[in-house]
Order: C-alpha cells, then structure tokens, then sequence
C-alpha cells in the first residue's frame, strides 16, 4: 500500500507541474496572439511628437487599423509580401511604422502625405497639394522632456481632412523648415513628428517616404506615463513621477 501511495503522489506532482507548463505555453501564445493581431505597447523615448506625446509616456497600437503585413509580426518573418485586410490610413492618424532604412527601429511619426499628395514647408508653414494648412496660435510650451527647458511657440493646425492637433515650433528659419516639394508616390506615405524642429521625419533622407507595407498600426492611448527624475531604486519618489493626468489618455 505504500509504494501505491507513494507512486500515486508522484504522479499527481507530475502531473501538476505538467499543467503549469500548460497554462504558461497557453497563457504566452495568448499574448503573442494579442500583441500581434490586437494591441501592442510601445513606449515614447524621445521628444520627437512632444506636446502630443512625452518621453516616458507608454501606449497601446491598435494593430488591425491598417491590417497586416510582415513588420506585424515579431521579429519581422518574410512570410508574405504587402497588406493583408490592408486599409490606407487617415491624413492626422498617429502612427507607428518600421524605419525603412533599417526596419528593426519602430518609429511613431504623424501621417501627413497620402499617396500622390504633394507636401511642402515654407516659413515653418505646412503644405499639402499647393494649399497652405491653417493653424492658430495657442501660446507657449516649455519642453523639459530632453535636457534643459527649452521654450516654443505652439500651434493648432489642421490638415485639408479636418484634423486638427498641437504642433510646437522653435524657429522658422532651418532646413527643415522651408523644403522643397515632395510627391508622395504610390504605395508610400509622408510622416512628420509635431515637434516640427526637433523631429527626424520623412523630411530628411535618413526617412524618407514610408512604405505602406512598413505600418505597424495607430497609437490609440496612453495607458502609463512616467517622468523618471529620480533613480529607479528611490522607490518613494515612484508616486510623483506618475504623470496622473496622462493616464488613459487618447491620442489625436
């Protein structure tokens, strides 16, 4: 009777370690599932879409926005060339694409030129198919997400599709701000970062114009946001580091 016992309760300890292992493999293809097909978090580590996104925020894309393409998947598998469910984004839509010249970065950029658009800057003022888009003073913001505090001028514009969001510009005078015309070509896109002099975007050669194919889907909303003065062991400063107010936040 006791080696009964004894082999009884080694099976059940077999056993249960064998469900575990289960419920790990079930409960991590679950979550690759999600990441893949549903939502994916990303964080913001630079100050490139400041005001409407700051270093420390962390936010869900939506990844079936655009459907789907290799640059959905982890590591970027060459199952399949293009779009599946594929649907063209919105002028104004937050996106977050694979960098052409190297598609292992992500980048998260604003969709400005659609396909056959004609995008320019002059005096900072932006563009697009010959018609100025408007934009309206809104006072000043102090950027002190990337060094020292540096204050700009900030903006509502809109684009031709009604679209309207906060841009911040320092000076109207670089390169950047007075362009030549780029011409969207088919199958790309044109992405510009709302922090319009601190932003390596499709307006430089290092970017470019955005393949379709490299989407990887719209930033819906901020669902933590951090101002990580402090050392990350000063565990008691954790509280008022937390940017409350950009908790659950959606992006536009």
């Amino acid at each position: 009777m006791a080696s009964i016992k004894a082999k009884s309760k080694s099976k059940s300890k077999s056993g249960g370690l064998l469900d575990n292992v289960k419920t790990l493999v079930y409960a991590g293809l679950i979550a690759i599932g999600i990441r893949t097909f549903l939502l994916e978090p990303f964080n913001i580590p630079s100050g490139s879409m400041i005001p409407t996104l700051r270093v420390g925020d962390y936010l869900f894309v939506e990844k079936y926005s655009y459907g789907y393409s290799r640059y959905s998947f982890p590591f970027s598998p060459p199952l399949f060339s293009g779009r599946v469910f594929g649907s063209m984004p919105r002028r104004g839509d937050v996106a977050v694409f694979a960098l052409p010249s190297d598609p292992s970065i992500d980048y998260i950029k604003r969709i400005i030129g659609l396909p056959g658009d004609r995008v320019q800057v002059i005096h900072s003022r932006l563009f697009i198919n010959g018609h100025e888009c408007p934009r309206t003073a809104d006072g000043t913001y102090t950027e002190t997400d990337e060094g020292a505090p540096i204050e700009m001028r900030r903006y509502i514009e809109t684009l031709p599709d009604g679209v309207s969001h906060s841009i911040l510009q320092a000076a109207e005078n670089l390169p950047q701000d007075n362009t030549g015309v780029y011409t969207v070509p088919p199958g790309f896109f044109f992405a510009m970062g709302d922090n319009r002099d601190n932003s390596e975007d499709s307006r430089f050669p290092s970017v470019g114009y955005i393949p379709i194919e490299n989407l990887i889907g719209k930033a819906e909303f901020i669902f933590f946001s951090v101002d990580a003065q402090y050392p990350w062991w000063e565990v008691w400063e954790w509280p008022f580091e937390i940017r409350w107010g950009r908790l659950f936040h959606i992006i536009h």
